[in-house]
């Protein structure tokens, strides 16, 4: 190719891609067939003068989704694209995604477990009003507290319930208690027994991850004090779900408290055939994993910024820092 006729093809490039002239009208301009135009700009194409680069967000998150399904053998993962999005948006957007995700999981007939937290909040405030058939929701840990009443396991069922125009049950206990005799008192009376059993038997098990020390539902909530947090970090806990807490290699804790928890046990969780964690920030990384490295889950719902540092850290790459650490999410 002479030093013309590529002046002449980065003149044709220039009027089909930047001023997006029609071949035929660069045919016209410049006295040629269409066909001539066609061939100079597969030309262009062939000899580097024009690279075209699709930015394909869809792409890098599924590609995302499927690294966390092999790095964790998951069944299912969503991701929610939240790229240049404020605190508020990344909510939303996290809150829609979930809230269409697990409208096209329950089926008729399910029975449909809750824990609590600010995700699964999000989830049900965005989540469409669409009539199931012979659906119950079932809260999976206690519900009352003395703060966020609109984030515990029983609002969260209700609110859903009404979504989905089906029945719910309610579990009239806290989350946790003062001691474990008064916990087995409290799991002996008929209406709590009952609830509790039909936990056992949920064919859907939507939860929360928390982190015990950023942001917490269950500190906000007036069930941890400075004692308890810092007796949790020296045993290496990093996470709660169901309100119990697990340790960074995903075991439950041997802290007493524990052992004060009304609800869904984790290892009983485990025979749930579908568990759905919800949770999405930066400071939510650790907890993820511990709940994936534990198995107490196998389908997950985050937001991007998440999942990329998720994967880094499993394939051996430094986690970012900065600011963005400070997201909010459960």
């Amino acid at each position: 190719m002479n030093l013309e006729e590529r002046k002449n093809m980065v003149r044709v490039c220039r009027l089909y891609y930047y001023e997006s002239w029609t071949q035929e009208k660069i045919a016209a301009q410049l006295g040629v067939s269409r066909p001539v135009i066609s061939k100079m700009l597969q030309r262009a194409r062939d000899e580097g003068i024009v690279e075209i680069v699709i930015h394909d967000d869809d792409h890098e998150v599924s590609k995302l989704e499927k690294e966390l399904e092999q790095l964790f053998g998951l069944t299912q993962v969503l991701v929610v694209p939240t790229k240049d999005l404020n605190k508020e948006l990344i909510s939303s957007a996290v809150g829609k995604a979930a809230a269409q995700f697990v409208l096209k999981l329950i089926r008729n007939g399910d029975r449909v477990g809750v824990s609590w937290g600010n995700t699964l909040y999000h989830m049900v405030r965005e989540f469409p009003l669409e009539k199931k058939e012979n659906v119950k929701v079932i809260p999976l840990v206690g519900g009352t507290g003395n703060a966020r009443n609109e984030m515990h396991s029983n609002q969260i069922a209700y609110e859903l319930s009404k979504k989905l125009g089906v029945s719910c049950e309610t579990l009239y206990a806290p989350a946790v208690v003062e001691t474990e005799e008064l916990k087995e008192q409290i799991i002996q009376l008929p209406n709590i027994s009952s609830v509790l059993q039909e936990g056992e038997h949920i064919d859907v098990a939507l939860v929360g991850i928390g982190n015990p020390y950023s942001m917490s539902t269950m500190e906000r909530s007036g069930y941890l004090n400075e004692q308890v947090l810092a007796e949790l970090k020296s045993l290496e806990v990093v996470a709660d779900i169901n309100s119990r807490f697990i340790t960074r290699s995903g075991e439950v804790s041997s802290h007493p408290i524990n052992r004060k928890v009304i609800g869904l046990p984790l290892e009983q969780l485990k025979q749930t055939k579908t568990v759905v964690g919800m949770a999405f920030g930066l400071h939510k990384i650790d907890c993820i994993i511990a709940a994936l490295k534990g198995g107490y889950i196998n389908m997950l719902i985050t937001d991007e910024a998440t999942a990329k540092q998720i994967v880094n850290i499993q394939q051996g790459t430094p986690r970012m820092s900065g600011r963005r650490g400070k997201k909010k999410g459960s």
